[in-house]
């Protein structure tokens, strides 16, 4: 029989901050060194694999805690069209770049009404594509369109349920978020897209209780997931650049046994066009789509520069908490 989901609701909040501590002023300042003095960590591109496209930051919902801040009525990010996507990908057949997954995140991309002619245009061209949706009515408008796309088992869905429980995922997204998105994901999986979980490590919540809980909700509701595999449930930290975080120094490598190879940013960048201007820029990640000091230029030959970690993202959700937005 499997575990009770509701035992825990009362007991953990992803908004209880009673252990905060506030970032000190002094950190993340320079871009060569931190706030003691140490030379600061960054890294270098090691092999171009994924690029990332933010189809825009309008979304159908208004999550408490979205790092990007996507909403109905936030276009700072503003659509990406279809033809400049395709002159990204002309650049990478052009240069002969090595990037095998094109992904996209938002807002929610199916707000974007160029998405399914980009989707189209990308598996066409025999990329691994990967969207991050809530799977929600935006996405639920295009069905049959979906079901037409050509080489869709090369399309996977990452749905985004903020907990196993549907009072925490809704403390989060709102009322009424919760049904939707679990009726989307039985859609994807009966026609069988590929799919995953983007979910969240909660504050006193274990990675053990955490597994426990969204198996069992993948049991009841009969969805091909296995909790325990990674490529199906993603689990990434809160992410809060007011929180107090260590700064990431290059002596850190050595004394968290983490290889830089294996950061976001050595092998992925991702595509935005911010309101008021004229091209899509390319940012160092997908966290920091606003930030200047991670726009790595106009091209994705041009951003193929070493990254530095100065921003507390960098540290709590790449360093310190292991994660990646790609697959």
């Amino acid at each position: 029989m499997p575990p009770n989901t509701n035992l825990e609701i009362d007991t953990i909040s992803p908004f209880v901050e009673s252990d905060f501590k506030e970032l000190k002023s002094d950190k993340f300042q320079n871009p060569d060194f931190t706030a003691k003095g140490e030379t600061r960590a960054s890294v270098a591109m090691t092999e171009f694999e994924t690029i990332w496209f933010n189809t825009g930051t309008l979304c159908n919902l208004a999550c408490k805690n979205c790092y990007i801040e996507s909403s109905p009525k936030n276009d700072a990010l503003v659509y990406i069209t279809l033809e400049e996507v395709r002159t990204y990908l002309d650049e990478i057949a052009q240069k002969n770049l090595p990037i095998k997954e094109i992904a996209f995140t938002g807002g929610e991309p199916f707000m974007n009404p160029d998405m399914i002619a980009i989707l189209s245009l990308c598996l066409d061209r025999d990329f691994k594509v990967l969207v991050l949706s809530n799977a929600m009515r935006p996405m639920r408008r295009f069905e049959q369109k979906l079901l037409d796309l050509p080489k869709r088992d090369q399309l996977t869905f990452r749905v985004s349920l903020d907990h196993f429980t549907k009072a925490i995922h809704e403390e989060e997204r709102g009322p009424n978020s919760w049904d939707k998105a679990i009726d989307g994901l039985k859609w994807l999986a009966a026609h069988n897209f590929p799919l995953a979980i983007a979910g969240r490590h909660l504050p006193g919540e274990s990675n053990t209780l955490a597994m426990q809980g969204y198996a069992a909700l993948f049991t009841d509701n009969l969805l091909p997931l296995d909790a325990a595999n990674p490529a199906h449930l993603m689990l990434f930290p809160e992410m809060d650049a007011r929180a107090d975080v260590a700064e990431i120094t290059t002596s850190c490598w050595g004394i968290l046994d983490v290889d830089p190879a294996t950061i976001m940013c050595a092998s992925s960048r991702m595509v935005v066009k911010r309101k008021g201007e004229d091209t899509p820029r390319v940012a160092a990640c997908t966290l920091l789509p606003y930030d200047p000091q991670f726009d790595m230029g106009e091209t994705l030959e041009e951003s193929m520069q070493d990254v530095k970690l100065n921003h507390p993202h960098c540290a709590r959700f790449c360093v310190l908490g292991g994660a990646s937005c790609s697959v």
